[in-house]
């Protein structure tokens, strides 16, 4: 994490994405950036230039700016404001555009918007961009995100086989050690990937990287219930270290891996 005069650049795990944090009355002048930028307010206002003209966003607000647009940003008073930016590269968001509605060209129409669900959607991606360990969870919430943004008025019928999806999850069931993509998987389908993650997560009840996690901390649970060493079981069902099982394993067991094999 790099920290300088309220900002704050975070360390992100999930490559073509950069996030910032940022609690500062620093008035920017005319700029731009080659990626996409959506970022919410969650404290104070701001008024900015964008290409549709001058708009004003609140805390609660979320604030975007696509690739090459120039643009300002101020506090409406000393006090400043505090934000979260996500920026994410061009081909990130597209492809994930495109899976939503085949074709679409995307770009942000509205330099402010005033949407709960689409902030709750952008906390998850925020979020997940930083924690997830597989790939799977942020890929989901950048579809989710991309879906709300496109809004699209028509949308083609998924057809998915039922055994199609059987096998991704009963992939998923057998090796959850492995590290699937959510592209790899939806390919197996015959899906897009927004496709496949709904389908999946009707079929499944969780999305798929969630479902993934609840197969490792299952196998976790069988291997110190046999005895395996805790690093070695953390290993062997794919989590990236054994505090990252523990954490996995006490919020779906409710104990660490530790107390499970004492009691």
């Amino acid at each position: 994490m790099r920290k300088d005069r309220g900002f704050q650049r975070l360390h992100v795990v999930t490559p073509g994405f950069e996030a910032v944090v940022a609690d500062s009355a620093h008035a920017f002048g005319r700029h731009m950036h080659e990626d996409f930028g959506i970022g919410l307010i969650e404290r104070g206002a701001q008024k900015s230039a964008s290409g549709r003209g001058t708009v004003e966003a609140i805390a609660g607000d979320l604030i975007t700016v696509n690739p090459g647009e120039v643009h300002d940003g101020r506090p409406m008073d000393a006090a400043g404001r505090r934000w979260r930016m996500l920026y994410i590269e061009p081909h990130t968001l597209l492809a994930a555009a495109t899976d939503v509605v085949p074709g679409a060209a995307f770009e942000f129409t509205q330099p402010v918007l005033r949407m709960a669900s689409l902030v709750s959607r952008f906390r998850a991606l925020f979020d997940a961009v930083q924690a997830d360990d597989t790939g799977l969870q942020a890929e989901a919430a950048l579809l989710q995100l991309a879906a709300g943004l496109l809004r699209p008025t028509t949308t083609r019928p998924v057809s998915p086989t039922s055994a199609a999806l059987r096998a991704a999850r009963e992939r998923m069931h057998d090796d959850p050690a492995a590290s699937p993509t959510l592209a790899g998987l939806a390919a197996d389908a015959g899906l897009s990937r927004y496709q496949f993650l709904r389908a999946f997560t009707r079929l499944t009840g969780l999305p798929p990287h969630a479902y993934l996690l609840q197969r490792r901390v299952q196998r976790a649970r069988q291997l110190v219930r046999g005895g395996v060493a805790l690093a070695e079981a953390a290993t062997a069902s794919g989590f990236a270290d054994q505090s990252h099982m523990t954490r996995c394993f006490v919020r779906t067991v409710g104990l660490t891996p530790g107390a499970f094999v004492l009691r």
